[in-house]
């Protein structure tokens, strides 16, 4: 083996990149947060609740993320610890943004999953974990804010495994909860880990080894939790699932792990085991079969692009996973899509607002591209092959649309670049009506919240203020071209037929009934619930 395909294989295998994934205010950013804490990546955690203050979590970037509160886009975030190299792709928890995070779960190797213990699984959880199962990449639970009054945890191991249909491994268990939280039983290092004051901090957290009928344990927790957790360790014993690292890998079982990210209570034993339990960068499909990442050619996707992440340069990044190889920067690479061959000048890598530029990277690294227009969403990038291509990236189809106009008919060249960089980003789809000029359009989003950041980047971005005005469709449709006739075309009433990008035929539906009268008027009609394009 040479020197270069051993560096590779030694830097794929210290690699360990995920998605983190929650419903919002389920403590997702927070335990972002504490995760670079400890690998030293950033010295002071800003408070996601006090977004009044001037300190904001270092993994929400954008001005309206900071006002209100949640995260709007995927950050990609990397840091070292215990000779890891560790890539944290923090996610949207807004179920508006689920889309960015569909794409970004598509560049992560595995996932961790942040539940509220106060609400269990709710549903954005579920709808972000059958993305995971889809992929089948494993999948690590952590039952966040322990130390305030939430459900029983046997409640929450059976409304992970009925409502995500997993099974599921707690390594740790609670002991209390709430006011009365005391802390945990490591099922693995049979050690109980208090909990107290003096897990603020970085400190660490005071553990104590033994047998659990040792009377030292019934001296320090009380008689009655005591015998609680002697009651629910042998009910797991017996009636729980065992560890299994194999059933792990393959998604079929979540390890559990009960913690308080606010007080970093749990957060670094976590970090520990995960990095233990979990995989480094695995093959990927592509239409050349598997491709591993210990082999030589460079390969990579994008899986998303991000345009004015610094307002002040007009910049437009597009996020790179390697997946094989060895990065340089400055290497030529084939543009498999275009059918070119590009030149990496720039490469960025990131801590939120922070970037740094890149001088290599391994697979599992994500990594910032300058893009001058060139880049889509889902184009593959490789050293050596011109034919080889990675699994498309899935489009989604909106559920909401509206009508956008601009206020001021001067700024029409600013408002169309802004619209179609946003569209390119994956923020929005457009579509415009047949004969209807381009200063009125239709925006289509998976979620309404989505609306406001149009118009905020607009505004912000682009100087353009627009006017938006929501339509009553809810249903999109794409017509197969092969049987679509406009001349022998006949439409409903409460049915809109619009272009995409391509000048192909959409139709949009204000119910599903409309779908079916449109389908019996026009027969031998193909109506795809997905983009053919």
């Amino acid at each position: 083996m040479s020197e270069k395909l051993k560096q590779i294989a030694n830097e794929v295998t210290r690699r360990r990149t995920f998605a983190i994934i929650s419903h919002p205010d389920a403590g997702k950013t927070t335990l972002t947060e504490k995760f670079l804490l400890f690998g030293g990546a950033i010295r002071e955690a800003g408070s996601v609740k006090s977004r009044r203050a001037q300190k904001y979590a270092v993994s929400d970037w954008m001005e309206i993320e900071k006002q209100r509160g949640i995260s709007v886009t995927s950050s990609v975030l990397q840091f070292e610890y215990d000779h890891c190299c560790i890539n944290i792709l923090d996610t949207p928890g807004h179920q508006d943004f689920s889309e960015d995070t569909y794409r970004t779960l598509m560049a992560a190797d595995c996932a961790v999953m942040v539940i509220d213990s106060a609400k269990g699984v709710e549903a954005q959880t579920k709808k972000l974990f059958h993305v995971c199962k889809m992929r089948g990449i494993p999948i690590f639970t952590f039952i966040n804010k322990m130390d305030r009054q939430g459900l029983d945890p046997f409640e929450l191991i059976e409304d992970i495994e009925k409502v995500l249909d997993i099974r599921s491994c707690p390594i740790n268990w609670p002991i209390g909860a709430g006011k009365h939280f005391k802390g945990v039983y490591n099922r693995q290092k049979s050690q109980i880990e208090l909990f107290g004051e003096g897990n603020h901090g970085q400190s660490k957290t005071k553990t104590i080894a033994g047998d659990l009928d040792d009377p030292k344990f019934e001296e320090l927790l009380g008689t009655s939790l005591h015998q609680q957790l002697l009651g629910d360790i042998e009910l797991l014993d017996v009636a729980g699932d065992a560890y299994d690292l194999e059933r792990i890998h393959a998604g079929d079982l979540t390890p559990v792990f009960f913690g308080s990210a606010l007080t970093n209570f749990g957060v670094e034993p976590f970090l520990q085991d995960f990095l233990k339990m979990s995989l480094p960068p695995r093959p990927r499909e592509s239409n050349e079969g598997e491709i591993s990442p210990t082999s030589e050619d460079l390969t990579g996707f994008i899986f998303k692009i991000q345009a004015n992440m610094n307002p002040a340069h007009r910049d437009r990044i597009a996020f790179l996973r390697i997946c094989s190889g060895k990065f340089e920067k400055g290497m030529t690479v084939n543009h498999i899509r275009s059918g070119k061959k590009i030149k990496l000048a720039q490469p960025q890598q990131f801590l939120a607002q922070d970037r740094i530029i890149v001088e290599t990277a391994y697979p599992g690294d994500i990594i910032g591209l300058h893009d001058p227009g060139i880049f889509n969403i889902g184009d593959t990038l490789s050293e050596k092959s011109t034919t080889m291509a990675f699994q498309g990236i899935p489009s989604f189809a909106p559920e909401h649309f509206a009508k956008v106009t601009i206020k001021n008919s001067l700024k029409r060249k600013q408002f169309l670049k802004g619209i179609q960089q946003l569209s390119e980003e994956g923020t929005i789809q457009v579509y415009k009506r047949p004969n209807i000029g381009v200063e009125e359009l239709i925006v289509g989003v998976v979620g309404v919240l989505q609306f406001e950041v149009l118009e905020y980047r607009l505004k912000h971005e682009y100087n353009v203020d627009m006017l938006i005005q929501t339509l009553s469709y809810r249903y999109i449709r794409w017509i197969d071209p092969k049987t679509f006739n406009p001349d022998k075309f006949s439409i409903t009433m409460d049915t809109l037929l619009v272009q995409n990008d391509l000048e192909q035929p959409v139709l949009l539906f204000q119910n599903e009934w409309s779908i079916n009268q449109l389908i019996d008027r026009n027969k031998g009609l193909i109506l795809h619930e997905t983009s053919l394009y």
